[in-house]
């Protein structure tokens, strides 16, 4: 829900446990208590996509038996496989560009145990096409980070538990080239297609292509989006990195973007999400300011964590039992 900063410091106050979205500003005017935030003035609120630096978008952890916060940097981040609840939830916050989010976005794949605990996120940032610069923090200390992680760790009632799910608007085609990448990285010069080593961003532009659309690896028929940032002096920079060994095609066009988001939000099922978070690039792309996209409000990052960093999608959690 996005409300007044004096709202949000009554439900600090009144102790109830919190996630927390808004500009800086905001954020840092805040009392201390048992809240994680991050930096982000776009929203998808009741009334649609906004943006605004005058409100804050607050979920309300009720559900929780107990939760508890944790801050680690980029040597330590995967700690959270270690420290979570044995029946929990594990959200986590991420300043877009930090050193933090580019190890857990190389790293998250390889670790087997992420699997076993519902992890959920989003990478902060702030208003585009300013200099601005991400942050988190840390309620229970009221301290803001550019290079740490936020996490929050929450205790489920025996009964219940946490399914975390998402909604992705791409796929690929079988008929299309092959694109693999020699190393794990978020920007690259070289790759091979079909087997033959080309200069990426000569064969985009070659190509032709949309860098909306983005590379997408089929997991057992689930896509995974590597979003393009920027094609610039020979290199193509993405949002999440590419990784060796793993077999990429361009998604196919999507001819109405805004319309195709529309219909995925509304078959995809989801009646209570207790979270949900939506890339920046569906709200640019998908036109949603001022649209709705019931049940899913939230706020609008620079990448999606759904156990793995993602890319253009949705990502949102609902508490079953």
């Amino acid at each position: 829900m996005l409300i007044t900063l004096e709202e949000t410091r009554k439900l600090i106050n009144d102790g109830k446990i919190l996630h927390i979205a808004a500009d800086e500003t905001m954020l840092a005017q805040l009392p201390q208590g048992k809240w994680i935030g991050g930096t982000t003035p776009y929203f998808i609120g009741d009334e649609g996509g906004t943006m605004t630096k005058e409100k804050l978008f607050v979920s309300v952890i009720d559900y929780a038996e107990d939760a508890r916060i944790a801050v680690y940097g980029k040597y330590n981040v995967f700690q959270i496989v270690e420290e979570c609840y044995d029946n929990g939830l594990t959200m986590l916050i991420m300043p877009y560009g930090s050193e933090v989010a580019a190890k857990y976005a190389k790293s998250a794949p390889d670790v087997e145990e992420l699997l076993m605990h519902p992890t959920i996120g989003w990478i902060s940032g702030y208003e585009l096409n300013t200099v601005g610069e991400a942050k988190v923090f840390d309620g229970t200390t009221g301290a803001s980070y550019t290079d740490k992680a936020v996490v929050m760790y929450i205790k489920l009632p025996e009964e219940k538990s946490a399914m975390i799910n998402m909604i992705n608007i791409f796929t690929d085609d079988k008929t299309d080239p092959v694109i693999r990448f020699e190393d794990n990285d978020l920007s690259v010069t070289d790759c091979t297609v079909n087997g033959q080593k080309v200069n990426f961003a000569e064969y985009i532009a070659k190509k032709g292509i949309d860098p909306k659309m983005p590379l997408v690896a089929d997991y057992n028929g689930s896509y995974l989006n590597i979003s393009i940032k920027a094609v610039d002096e020979g290199k193509v920079h993405f949002y999440a990195p590419v990784f060796r060994d793993i077999e990429y095609r361009f998604a196919t066009k999507v001819d109405d973007y805004a319309a195709e988001f529309r219909n995925r939000v509304e078959s995809a099922g989801a009646r209570n999400p207790v979270f949900s978070c939506n890339c920046i690039l569906n709200y640019l792309y998908g036109e949603l300011e001022g649209k709705k996209t019931p049940p899913y409000t939230g706020p609008v990052t620079f990448g999606e964590v759904a156990y793995q960093l993602l890319n253009q999608t949705l990502v949102y959690c609902e508490i079953l039992g």
